[in-house]
């Protein structure tokens, strides 16, 4: 293996974060590594531009565009099959447009990844941006930044949700030991060739949110590791493509995938679980939750509208 990872970044209208996130990437300390950075250009409404200027500056940027908002699953998808022909790599980094980087996060990842061949996909430890946590408000000034957004996940079958372990949480060292996740996050994951090559790549019928966990799920079936290494770190802007935490679009996709993830590997009483949900939304939800659950009823699944 010549190892080679392809960092992938999907801009859909955030051109200055994305920008901001190229700028973070630029002194990644390497160890035994080559690496190239792909950024999609996912349909926005004004499509990206990296002038003569920035590309001369950021080598190791190419820009690939896509006609239409393939989401967070077909954009990256896109990234990844062509990474996979144009270079062949032997790791793929999902990153997302609104986060800012370690310079030594990279390596960090590597490392872990090439130290124990059976772990399929790893995220590192992901801070809040200073400035951008939830609660900002009920931290010391000297806190901010040190807030923790991810530190592994977990799923909570019982009641069909996934979370964060840590979040809100002020990063104190007590999550600094790498160990077994449920899931890794799409904000930041490395996922290696021989996951692609097993399981293939993203389930475009999710579009936007859950994708990381279903993906998680089917790699653990593939008897391969999920893994959380504290040792790399990033920070997150939360939410700037998708209209902010608690926006519509969000609130749609998030129901409906919390739904179609269950359906797909839940079984027993965890489908009996998601059909109690799904009457509850029908009955008392929003007007945004009810044709989430509808349209999974219809299996309009994928890109949907969801007003």
């Amino acid at each position: 293996m010549k190892n080679h990872i392809s960092i992938i970044i999907v801009n859909y209208n955030t051109s200055e974060e994305t920008k901001d996130c190229l700028r973070s990437l630029d002194d990644l300390e390497t160890w035994g590594f080559e690496y190239q950075i792909l950024v999609v250009d996912n349909g926005s409404k004004e499509p990206l531009k990296l002038s003569t200027n920035f590309l001369r500056h950021h080598p190791r940027v190419e820009l690939i565009t896509s006609a239409s908002n393939l989401g967070f699953t077909g954009g990256n998808n896109l990234g990844i099959k062509y990474a996979a022909n144009h270079y062949d790599s032997d790791y793929f980094l999902l990153l997302n447009s609104d986060a800012l980087v370690t310079k030594n996060f990279l390596k960090e990842l590597y490392l872990m990844a090439k130290n124990d061949p059976k772990i399929g996909l790893m995220s590192p430890k992901i801070y809040f941006q200073k400035g951008y946590e939830y609660h900002k408000d009920s931290y010391l000034p000297e806190q901010l930044g040190q807030v923790i957004w991810y530190a592994g996940g977990k799923i909570d079958w019982s009641n069909l949700i996934s979370f964060h372990i840590g979040v809100d949480e002020v990063d104190r060292g007590h999550f600094d030991e790498a160990r077994e996740t449920d899931f890794a996050t799409g904000c930041c994951m490395l996922i290696s060739r021989e996951v692609v090559e097993r399981i293939s790549t993203l389930d475009n019928r999710f579009f936007l949110y859950s994708e990381d966990v279903d993906y998680s799920l089917r790699v653990k079936r593939a008897g391969l590791k999920i893994y959380y290494c504290p040792s790399a770190s990033i920070y997150h802007k939360i939410a700037s493509s998708t209209g902010g935490v608690g926006s519509q679009l969000q609130q749609y996709y998030q129901t409906r995938n919390r739904l179609l993830l269950s359906l797909k590997h839940g079984w027993g009483r965890r489908k009996l679980t998601t059909a109690h949900l799904a009457l509850r939304l029908l009955l008392k939800g929003s007007s945004t939750e009810r044709k989430a659950v509808l349209d999974l009823i219809k299996s309009n699944l994928g890109k949907q509208s969801y007003v």
